[in-house]
């Protein structure tokens, strides 16, 4: 981080009973920094560069944690970082309501480094970094791939790297050698774990990175010999001692997926003769795997304040009764696995409904034991955002806060594959990243989704795995509008490195989702089948609102079964197959090229998917009538792989809506 940011520092796993007491062991001599002794959360304001070294006393113990603080210069621009993100924006506490922050900028910074470095620091962004490891003569070898952002002047040789050993790991610092872009730590030096953090500094610093070494369990539960010959992880032969893993890197299987979004309490039909919504539900599954589709994300199943969108909690622990029981939702889960489709559970945890129980004993009750549960104005009103009536937000600086929703992340995440993280720029940032270390450590696979308006690029920093694509989602809209021409779309797909994304950041795709208006509705039938090209054909993870694939117009109508458009849900099963064949759609090995192109409309826009396996030309019409796209030299077969038909034509490739063709 940066001197001008804020961090809310927490214990994890809390005794809500138990004492806890910060200390700034260490810090930069131009600080004056002192933290309350009688807080057990605690905002952290550097007010000077260099490290920090601050210990908390717990009832377990004494921990450590080293925070690498750079100078205020280095500050991303468009920093949104408050570390108290659940103080709601009332008073304007904690920054702006996430649609106000502006969609150019990726967001706050969370950097660690050891020692300190001046890169020689050209013009542009922020940069990116990727780290790996190896076992190299029994030492562990950390190598870091640092790339400057694609504006700044910046050589890549110029680029300065710093790294941290994670505190928890109790690692003699003299055991650690690092040179240049490499760091060293002998095998022996090593306990059951090694974590190493990393961040690349040009005139900003880059999202960090991290690598996780750790020793293998043998069959009796011990932990393999320091002296058994070492192996590359990637090598798979002989004795292996440790494996490397990389935390901040997506599920593989995520990346594959077509996402389906089912809006509870309006997608199942009167007709479906089931006993509760659940099983309504599951009657569904054979349609939805005739779709496609391989990922379930369901609105909330909790039970809430009867607001069917749901996402007004009244009890964190159940199951909303209208919907079914505990029970009913964990048949749901295993049907829907038995089709070969993971689930996600909508996660809220920035706020309950006002009929919580809770809440309605604290308000406007100063001697509630649930009193500091919440936020509150000066009016006497629980803090919120957006003026909503209906909910309160948490004060998650509140121990029992953080313990009652901890044990709601564990009960969920034993049922379902992945959290979709509902309002994660309204939540810390140190709560994400325990939820994150809670979950991965149970189901390394878990997928964590954040939805965040616009996108913040630190919130792949040991956070989210995954993260709504808003800057594409706007775009889309202003293509489907004819407000901005298609090529936009491009420049959208560039902003996600451009703001700090580091390459292995995966994102998902969307036209629209239970709060916004159908986008065929707003922007037109031939633009709605271009915009679901865009879907499947730009990197990232499409995601399918429950009606959007038959023409549904309502946003949260009841879905009109009876009066699906066949012609629309044929368009997306054969866009969701072509995907799946084809190697250079989807995510994992492929990469997204910009080529030279002439179009007799700016309605049009062509790019090119690459593969090991073969190379495609996109090209996406979000016009009435065919265009005709010349794309010059580029060596192109003419069969569309989404109709079959040839697409050749006197100047170049016609183009209805969306046009698939393999590069010769």
């Amino acid at each position: 981080m940066a001197v001008g940011e804020s961090v809310q520092l927490a214990p994890r796993d809390p005794e809500p009973d138990g004492a806890y007491t910060w200390h700034v062991r260490s810090a930069p001599v131009a600080s004056s920094l002192e933290l309350p002794d009688d807080e057990a959360v605690v905002q952290f304001d550097p007010d000077a560069a260099g490290n920090y070294v601050l210990e908390l006393e717990a009832p377990d113990g004494t921990h450590t944690l080293t925070i690498r603080v750079f100078p205020g210069s280095y500050l991303p621009a468009g920093s949104v970082r408050s570390g108290a993100s659940g103080m709601s924006g009332y008073s304007g506490y904690s920054g702006q309501s996430g649609s106000a922050r502006p969609t150019q900028f990726s967001g706050g910074a969370s950097g660690s480094g050891s020692g300190a470095g001046e890169a020689q620091r050209g013009e542009g962004g922020r940069p990116r970094i990727r780290l790996d490891a190896t076992v190299e003569d029994d030492v562990v070898v950390v190598r870091a791939d640092p790339q400057p952002n694609p504006n700044s002047t910046t050589d890549r040789d110029d680029l300065v790297v710093e790294f941290v050993v994670d505190d928890r790991d109790d690692i003699d610092d003299s055991a650690v050698e690092t040179e240049g872009w490499e760091l060293r730590v002998p095998l022996s030096a090593i306990g059951d774990r090694l974590r190493v953090h990393a961040v690349a500094i040009d005139e900003t610093y880059s999202v960090p990175d991290a690598v996780t070494v750790e020793r293998d369990a043998l069959t009796d539960g011990g932990l393999t010999e320091t002296e058994s010959e070492p192996a590359s992880h990637t090598d798979g032969s002989g004795a292996q001692p440790v494996s490397v893993s990389r935390p901040n890197d997506p599920p593989k299987w995520a990346q594959e997926v077509t996402l389906y979004e089912i809006y509870v309490r309006g997608y199942a039909s009167d007709d479906d003769e089931a006993d509760n919504t659940f099983e309504a539900l599951e009657k569904r599954l054979d349609y939805l795997e005739s779709l496609g589709v391989d990922c379930l994300w369901l609105t909330p199943v909790l039970q809430n304040d009867h607001a069917p969108h749901g996402y007004n909690i009244v009890d964190f622990y159940s199951i909303a009764e209208d919907l079914g029981s505990r029970e009913d939702y964990e048949q749901f889960v295993e049907a829907a696995h038995d089709h070969g489709m993971k689930v996600l559970f909508d996660l809220v945890l920035n706020h309950s409904a006002r009929e919580h129980p809770f809440f309605k004993d604290a308000y406007k009750n100063p001697d509630s034991e649930y009193y500091d549960w919440y936020e509150w104005q000066d009016s006497g009103e629980p803090g919120t955002y957006f003026d909503w009536e209906y909910i309160a937000n948490f004060d998650h600086r509140n121990l029992e806060v953080r313990r009652y929703l901890l044990d709601a992340v564990d009960m969920w995440a034993d049922v379902v594959d992945g959290f979709r993280c509902d309002m994660a720029w309204a939540v810390p940032d140190t709560f994400w990243q325990e939820v994150h270390d809670r979950v991965k450590a149970k189901d390394p696979e878990f997928l964590l989704l954040d939805e965040t308006i616009p996108y913040i690029a630190d919130f792949h920093e040991g956070m989210f795995d995954m993260h709504f694509d808003t800057t594409l989602y706007f775009t889309l809209r202003q293509v489907g509008r004819g407000d901005e021409p298609a090529e936009r779309i491009l420049d959208a797909i560039d902003q996600r490195t451009e703001v700090g994304f580091p390459d292995h950041a995966a994102f998902m795709l969307y036209l629209e989702n239970h709060d916004e208006t159908r986008y065929i509705v707003e922007c037109g039938e031939s633009e709605a089948m271009a915009a679901a090209g865009a879907l499947f054909t730009l990197p990232g993870v499409p995601m399918v609102y429950g009606g959007q694939e038959i023409g549904q117009r309502g946003r949260r109508d009841a879905l009109a079964w009876k009066h699906a458009r066949d012609d629309i849900r044929d368009h997306y099963e054969r866009l969701i197959e072509v995907r799946n064949e084809t190697p250079a759609l989807r995510n994992s090995g492929s990469e997204f090229r910009r080529i030279d192109y002439e179009a007799d409309s700016d309605r049009a826009v062509a790019f090119v998917r690459d593969h090991d396996e073969g190379s495609y030309l996109c090209v996406l019409n979000f016009g009435d009538d065919p265009v005709t796209i010349d794309v010059g030299d580029l060596a192109v077969e003419a069969t569309d792989i989404v109709s079959g038909d040839s697409v050749a034509a006197e100047g170049g490739i016609r183009v209805d809506d969306v046009a698939i063709c393999p590069l010769a």
